[in-house]
């Protein structure tokens, strides 16, 4: 059983480009877990996966030709049934060896041993190990079978029997061959009508030799290169690209380098065999349009990499990567400079017809922009944000912030009315930033209206101003309160209206501008802006974005435990709650800690049961027991001195305060008896413990941090 190294390859037409990298992950890890838990690879075999536009393949180390044999322990039947009173096997044993192949001869050999309440009959036998071409067959089959493959195609293959005919095929793209090598043998597996072999195809121009056949399983990559003018290898056809880039880049010189884009990079990567990065220029009068548009039609359209100057600013010159390495690649450079063209001449046409009308002149187009047939059209809409954009302006800012907030607001969304955003939906937001400049708005509502979808994704920018701040949160809490307010909620996956993302907009906002608004009056201004359009949904919705914090705040590598105890008290500024879990974290590492805690709790399930019970202030004179008058005496010294830290914003002080009263507070539960049996003591004693809980939960629900 001499182990050698497994190349298995798939020769498909050219795979979807955005799904490649995935593809050949899953083809690879798949083949070699089936090869492993059939025994046929070693659990630390080493799986390279290989993935070009028209092949998917793997290579795996330590492939077995025949795995070990397996000793196998199989129960048969209780006892009682398998073997009558006088020993002998009973027929109902008798069939169920024979149909393991054994027969009565094989009962002396049988195994007893409990299982369960009774005693079991066990047979032992060696099942021979897999064959290699038997476990390939399975594997590749598996493999193939779990392609995460975006869309399925069927094709028709002709038959390799004796009666001539077709068969149809289900896969990604038409595939037109397979390789398995076992070391340097051929391993005769079958896949999608195609019959394993020891050779491939190259690049469809550049290859030296077609086709390119493959001396074993270790010179694939090699073989493939040299012979079949193919970089195999996703990764290093990437690492390839970047280096090609930057060197094409430092030619051009002046700093110039390429715009930074890791889904493009990949997405070019899928689309070459070999690459070879060409520079190409376009006409510097492009230049006069925003460079976002251009930018983005030369990557979303063309694949290219625009390049940008020492200041970030796009240049008239861009990178191609070619997937053919010409003498004289000048046919190549001019085709795309030509195809190029038109694109950003359309970009400029858009630009220049856009500008021809203000953005104000626009807004009452929104009216006629289907929003959602419940909320109404984006001109509602529009008037809905303006209409909380103005709240939240005069909290922040009076009635400078709320005008500014108010005259932004109603222009924000009617760049989504001109050409260039109907061209490019991602740059809504950008050109009615730059329009607004061309029309003589002020700068500070030019960037709120650029700025108001911010943050778009987890690690985008805030707006920059606070215009564009209260803009953004009037958007989003417009959303999220019309789509809870209509019962539109996100369930599993399926989030359409991106609520899950508004609610950490939100919350990013509140937190990291540290805002002075509390949650639930901020829900209070944009819940009357719908007017009887909905039903009030500041319950469900704080909670939702309570929700959302919590899950943030875990990911920054807070304990569930500390986000538990601090967002138990749903605190309404959410700026303080990082302060509260520093907090949190301080007292949590105070001697005192688990006792106070575990006290905290044992008292919380004590006015628990004790619901509407004790006096609502404690009366000094009905203190009998010493213990309770030294808790009481305790907490008269301590519990201001907390609150005074506490009101100041110091909340680690606060805790820390309260971190004297572990002894008094151990000493009353060891010697006072809450529940007396005088009502009147009872309810005395209740009200000292509801004072103490109070005091003690006024930063976070410390009983969370209860072991």
């Amino acid at each position: 059983m001499t182990a050698q190294n497994l190349l298995v390859e798939l020769f498909v037409e050219e795979l979807p480009p955005k799904a490649l990298k995935k593809l050949g992950d899953a083809f690879a890890n798949v083949l070699a877990d089936q090869l492993k838990a059939q025994g046929l690879a070693p659990a630390d075999a080493a799986v390279t996966a290989f993935a070009s536009p028209r092949r998917l393949a793997a290579h795996v180390t330590g492939v077995l030709a025949r795995a070990a044999d397996k000793a196998v322990s199989q129960k048969l039947m209780p006892v009682s049934v398998g073997l009558d009173a006088n020993g002998q096997p009973t027929p109902a044993l008798l069939k169920r060896l024979a149909a393991l192949g054994a027969d009565a001869s094989a009962v002396a050999s049988l195994k007893r041993a409990p299982d369960g309440k009774a005693e079991a009959l066990f047979h032992d036998s060696v099942a021979p190990g897999a064959e290699l071409a038997a476990g390939l067959q399975k594997a590749l089959e598996e493999a193939i079978a779990k392609l995460p493959i975006p869309k399925v195609m069927s094709y028709q293959l002709e038959t390799d029997c004796e009666l001539p005919g077709w068969s149809s095929v289900n896969f990604v793209r038409p595939a037109h061959g397979l390789v398995a090598l076992h070391g340097g043998s051929v391993v005769p597996v079958k896949a999608l009508g195609l019959n394993a072999q020891n050779s491939t195809q190259g690049h469809r121009f550049e290859a030296a030799v077609s086709p390119v056949v493959l001396k074993d399983a270790d010179s694939y990559a090699i073989t493939l290169a040299r012979d079949g003018a193919v970089i195999a290898s996703f990764a290093e056809r990437k690492a390839e690209i970047v280096r090609q880039l930057a060197a094409a880049a430092a030619k051009v010189g002046d700093g110039a380098k390429p715009i930074e884009d890791d889904a493009l990079l990949d997405e070019v990567t899928a689309l070459v065999e070999r690459p070879n990065v060409l520079v190409c220029e376009f006409e510097t009068q492009f230049l006069d349009v925003p460079q976002e548009c251009l930018i983005l039609t030369m990557k979303a359209n063309q694949k290219y990499f625009p390049l940008l100057d020492a200041q970030g600013k796009l240049t008239n010159r861009f990178l191609v990567v070619s997937n053919i390495s010409p003498a004289d690649a000048s046919a190549v450079i001019g085709g795309n400079e030509r195809v190029v063209r038109p694109r950003l001449a359309d970009a400029k046409f858009f630009f220049d017809q856009d500008r021809k009308k203000t953005l104000a002149s626009r807004v009452d187009g929104l009216a006629k922009v289907v929003y959602h047939n419940k909320l109404g059209t984006q001109g509602e809409r529009m008037e809905r944000v303006r209409a909380i954009a103005r709240a939240i302006g005069q909290q922040l800012g009076g009635d400078v912030l709320a005008k500014q907030a108010d005259t932004a607001a109603q222009l924000a969304k009617t760049d989504l009315l001109t050409d260039m955003v109907g061209e490019f939906p991602e740059l809504q937001g950008v050109m009615g930033g730059y329009y607004a400049r061309h029309d003589g708005l002020t700068e500070d509502i030019a960037i709120a209206i650029e700025d108001h979808y911010r943050p778009r994704f987890a690690g985008d920018g805030l707006p920059r101003n606070p215009v564009g701040v209260v803009v953004a949160l009037a958007d989003k809490l417009e959303t999220l309160v019309g789509m809870f307010g209509i019962g539109n909620l996100p369930t599993g996956d399926k989030d359409p209206f991106a609520l899950r993302r508004h609610a950490l907009g939100v919350v990013r906002m509140l937190v990291e501008k540290d805002l002075p608004l509390d949650l639930r009056a901020l829900l209070g201004l944009a819940v009357p802006a719908f007017g009887a359009l909905i039903q009030d949904p500041s319950n469900a919705l704080a909670d939702f974005i309570y929700d959302r914090l919590a899950g943030s705040l875990r990911e920054q590598g807070y304990s569930a435990q500390e986000v538990d105890a601090v967002l138990a008290l749903q605190p309404q500024r959410l700026g303080d709650v990082a302060k509260r879990l520093t907090a949190v974290r301080t007292f949590a590492s105070l001697p005192e800690a688990p006792a106070l805690a575990a006290a905290n709790k044992r008292i919380g399930n004590i006015l628990k049961k004790a619901e509407g019970e004790g006096t609502v202030a404690v009366k000094e004179a009905l203190l009998t027991e010493a213990a309770e008058k030294a808790l009481f005496a305790a907490m008269q010294a301590t519990v201001p001195a907390a609150n005074a830290r506490f009101e100041a914003g110091d909340y680690a002080a606060s805790l820390q305060a309260l971190a004297a009263l572990r002894v008094p507070v151990d000493a009353f539960f060891d010697g006072v008896m809450v529940n007396a049996d005088d009502p009147a003591l009872k309810a005395n004693r209740l009200g000292l413990l509801r004072e103490l809980h109070r005091a003690m939960n006024r930063v976070a629900d410390l009983s969370r941090l209860a072991a």
